[in-house]
């Protein structure tokens, strides 16, 4: 195994520091801490430079928030100068650990994300069930062959144990100076089990993510020779056709976990799920001939939406800003069978008459948005 001893130095470079920034500054331009800290750009960096070369960086603590959407989560946000030290830190063994990720983790990676991840489900539900071979005895085209084990990890952030996973970093980092600001970027999160936790919402957290669960990745595919295997962050499927197979890897996975990492399945969101039942995985309810929107995605948006036309109505927002408002919920709907409800909504929008707000009504019927809004702004058509 290659390992690597000299990275320090690239690290605190002050061109490492400069791409870290940048990668820091990205979606956060305006924001009032990002402007400030451009203001004096070359001096926060030779600072930020300074601290780490002479081992002296220490992190402000984390700022906490909780927020409750989708679920309730509490988020720690680190400053945005530990943002840039986070970027410096990844910048350096992202490219070296990407190497020995499976191909079937997607979550914080480059060229992956949630919709491949979808993808991949499809492709692997028609491996399994041999193209939608129905089961003996069949009363509808949606019962088709085949399980998925559906399984996430119970309380994972708060629970990666810091030992292992700097035993699992220094099989690779040998530079002790790397290992010591891993070590403060870990103790900055004031967890409930001293010496276990990382924060939600942070960079390192991410990629350290992917590190620990690299290794339930090795033992699925190497040792149980799992091949329909999908993890996103911590969550995982595997598909089978034989539902006594996936009892036999779950006991496995479970033991594993509790012996090697010190995590646990959740008891109640791990599960094996007829594949002609649907299962629920990265916001879908995926069945073999289809896939639905979550219900909670679906009434969020309909708030949202209604809101929208509100602000619309009363001329708070233009028509081009409306639209873009939809756009990002549409990249999301657009991998489901939404076609008639996204042609509805932008009906609505499209083809405007006069009316009040007062009188919008929604309802969802068969994953299905029907809005009755039909309305004009006298400022932006």
């Amino acid at each position: 195994m290659k390992t690597y001893k000299n990275l320090y130095t690239q690290l605190c470079s002050y061109d490492n520091l400069e791409l870290a920034f940048k990668k820091a500054r990205k979606r956060n331009a305006k924001k009032f801490y990002v402007r400030k800290f451009e203001e004096n750009l070359d001096y926060e960096l030779q600072k930020l430079k300074q601290e780490l070369g002479t081992l002296s960086y220490i992190p402000i603590p984390l700022k906490r928030f909780i927020i409750r959407e989708p679920k309730t989560r509490t988020i720690h946000s680190s400053a945005f100068r530990d943002r840039v030290v986070h970027h410096a830190l990844v910048n350096l063994l992202e490219p070296i650990f990407e190497r020995v990720f499976i191909c079937d983790s997607y979550a914080s990676r480059i060229e992956k994300g949630s919709h491949k991840a979808v993808a991949r489900f499809d492709k692997f539900k028609r491996k399994i069930s041999r193209n939608g071979k129905l089961i003996k005895n069949y009363y509808n085209k949606n019962n088709i062959v085949g399980y998925i084990l559906k399984a996430d990890i119970k309380h994972y952030f708060n629970t990666v144990d810091h030992n292992i996973l700097l035993k699992i970093i220094k099989r690779k980092i040998k530079d002790e100076k790397v290992l010591w600001l891993i070590k403060r970027i870990l103790n900055n999160f004031n967890a409930r089990i001293k010496g276990k936790g990382m924060p939600l919402g942070n960079l390192t957290s991410q990629f350290f993510a992917n590190v620990y669960l690299n290794e339930l990745d090795y033992f699925i595919k190497h040792n149980l020779r799992a091949k329909y295997y999908i993890r996103y962050v911590d969550d995982f499927v595997i598909l089978h056709k034989s539902k006594d197979k996936l009892k036999e890897y779950q006991s496995e996975i479970s033991n594993f976990l509790k012996d090697k990492l010190t995590l646990r399945l959740h008891p109640s969101k791990s599960k094996i799920i007829p594949l002609k039942k649907g299962v629920g995985f990265l916001g879908y309810k995926i069945f073999y001939y289809h896939k639905l929107l979550r219900k909670s995605n679906l009434l969020k948006f309909k708030k949202r939406f209604r809101e929208k036309l509100e602000e619309y109505d009363q001329g708070d927002l233009n028509y081009s800003d409306l639209i873009k408002s939809l756009r990002g919920w549409f990249g999301y709907a657009i991998w489901a069978n939404t076609y008639e409800m996204r042609r509805k909504i932008l009906n609505t929008i499209q083809h405007p008459q006069k009316t009040t707000t007062t009188t919008c009504q929604t309802q969802t019927t068969n994953q299905e948005y029907h809005p009755q809004h039909k309305h004009t702004n006298k400022n932006n058509h």
